[in-house]
């Protein structure tokens, strides 16, 4: 019986506490792994690394370890080739890159741009750089993004968002800032978008700090929780606002405009994933304990329906679309992880 032949269409896993943060691995010998944070509201934080036994058919836990706070946001090091060692990060007061073995995982950096300070700023999310895996991207509530670079640990270059310069003024968000990724554009190493509490979207250009480009801001200036950029072609991006119940698509070429709005759902959108594998399918996931795919080739003209829908047992808080094998999405909801074939 062929090893795809064994696999289910659904696979459950139960971790011991709220799942928030998760990731994919995408190593090529990693291909059924993902690292999975808890979300619980003290000091005392876990990630765990769950993988797929084939002999059982069942997703197990391979490995646990202490995490300070929850994490805002776990990624695995982009590295589809398997030549970087195998490394994943976390954001949560501070980014950390840790190094995982056959049985443990250890702290392999810490990176804090706040040398002389007690205090630090917690970090919203990152986004790792695709490209070029010595780049990291970090958002932060004290209104700045930091672009890290791996091999020292030190700052490349801060976006200092709130600075009283009139040229920077055209690149801060004037709050908190929630979300960063970079984008496959132009090479795919330079260009990387922020969203935050101002209810703008705003693109930067890593060889040209001093300028930013607004492409969208919210009408009602509700902040921006999450953007994700379209894995196969870099001028559409999604975007949802904080207790928004939809999902906004722009077209970096029309700025300002939405291309469509993904308004089925009935509560609190928490998640975005683009296909890793189509230009014109995302997955939004939200509060209505629903997973909706969706075809978005018709845009402009308005995308009425998704192509497909998953109920859950529960409030949906995250979503993720597997690089590696892009039939699989996997949701998570209370303490639950889902795995599903699409």
């Amino acid at each position: 019986m062929s090893l795809h032949g064994k696999r289910k269409e659904i696979y459950k896993y139960e971790a011991p506490w709220t799942v928030y943060a998760m990731n994919w691995s995408v190593r090529p010998d990693k291909r059924f792994r993902l690292a999975l944070g808890s979300f619980v509201e003290e000091y005392n934080n876990k990630v765990q690394l769950v993988g797929l036994d084939e002999e059982s058919s069942e997703f197990i836990c391979r490995n646990t370890f202490d995490h300070p706070y929850p994490t805002t946001k776990l990624m695995w090091i982009p590295d589809t080739k398997g030549v970087y060692p195998d490394l994943l990060a976390t954001s949560g007061d501070y980014l950390r890159i840790w190094r995982v073995g056959e049985t443990e995982t250890r702290l392999e950096c810490l990176l804090n741009n706040n040398k002389n300070s007690d205090f630090c700023a917690p970090l919203t999310s990152f986004d790792w750089n695709e490209v070029d895996p010595n780049l990291l991207g970090t958002s932060s509530i004290d209104t700045t993004c930091t672009i890290w670079g791996l091999e020292t640990g030190q700052v490349l270059g801060r976006v200092n968002l709130v600075s009283g310069h009139v040229k920077t003024q055209l690149i801060a968000h004037d709050k908190e800032v929630y979300d960063i990724a970079f984008s496959r554009a132009g090479g795919g190493r330079d260009m990387f978008a922020s969203v935050g509490a101002d209810g703008s979207v705003r693109m930067f250009d890593l060889r040209h700090l001093e300028h930013s480009t607004i492409i969208y801001e919210d009408p009602q200036h509700h902040p921006l929780l999450r953007l994700c950029w379209n894995k196969q072609d870099p001028n559409y991006l999604a975007t949802m606002a904080m207790d928004g119940m939809e999902v906004v698509i722009l077209d970096v070429r029309v700025p300002c405009t939405p291309v469509a709005r993904l308004n089925n759902h009935r509560a609190c959108v928490n998640g975005i994933a683009w296909a890793p594998h189509s230009s014109c399918h995302i997955c939004t996931a939200a509060d209505d304990h629903q997973a909706l795919i969706w075809d978005i080739q018709q845009m402009p003209r308005a995308i009425e329906d998704p192509i497909l829908a998953y109920t859950a047992e529960g409030e949906i808080n995250n979503v993720q679309w597997a690089s590696t094998q892009p039939d699989w999405i996997a949701i998570c909801y209370n303490n639950c992880l889902e795995i599903l074939r699409v």
